[in-house]
């Protein structure tokens, strides 16, 4: 018991800076920080580049490094379910045919992902996560990498993730692989 006692005070001595940082950010301190960080977020533009991410814990355990190369997007979705394209020159009734309630097997998330990617095209997507919500829109963070760079393209640990290109629309991202059914 005393040796257990002493390993765990030897681990909080030396845990690092962003596991600090992450306790600090998971939560926010009050719910008036949160609803101001909120109406900052509102008053943004639905797919917009950002200099710094708001959650930096998050996104160094997503990859994330404050680096030439690197770049977090911030993404606007709205919530709630999708529509369809309706029929157009077929007579049916509108409540029978199939516009609304229609659930996509895509999450909010993936979708977030896809839009960054088609907004810059020239960048890979790494990873994303969730930032806030309200009532009407959810906005997600997406870490991207411009593959081109020398000091990307020099990284071992991202060589595996730049050598396929579009992975975000074929689904080799972590939130595309768990819509694939890959991850539990």
């Amino acid at each position: 018991m005393i040796r257990f006692k002493k390993t765990m005070i030897i681990l909080i001595l030396f845990m690092n800076a962003y596991n600090y940082m992450k306790k600090l950010f998971s939560k926010p301190k009050s719910t008036k920080d949160y609803g101001k960080t909120l109406i900052g977020l509102r008053s943004e533009a639905s797919i917009e580049r950002v200099n710094k991410p708001l959650k930096p814990g998050r996104a160094r355990t997503l990859g994330y490094k404050a680096k030439t190369g690197y770049s977090i997007i911030r993404v606007k979705i709205k919530k709630g379910g999708r529509k369809r394209r309706p029929f157009h020159g077929a007579s049916r009734k509108p409540s029978k045919s199939g516009l609304t309630g229609f659930v996509t097997t895509k999450s909010l998330q993936l979708i977030a992902e896809e839009r960054a990617y088609r907004k810059y095209p020239n960048l890979e997507v790494i990873n994303s996560y969730w930032v806030g919500e309200d009532g009407v829109s959810k906005w997600f963070e997406v870490i991207m990498v411009d593959p081109k760079l020398p000091e990307i393209s020099g990284d071992n640990k991202l060589i595996g993730l730049i050598s396929h290109k579009k992975r975000v629309l074929r689904g080799l991202t972590s939130r595309g692989r768990k819509m694939r059914g890959l991850i539990k």
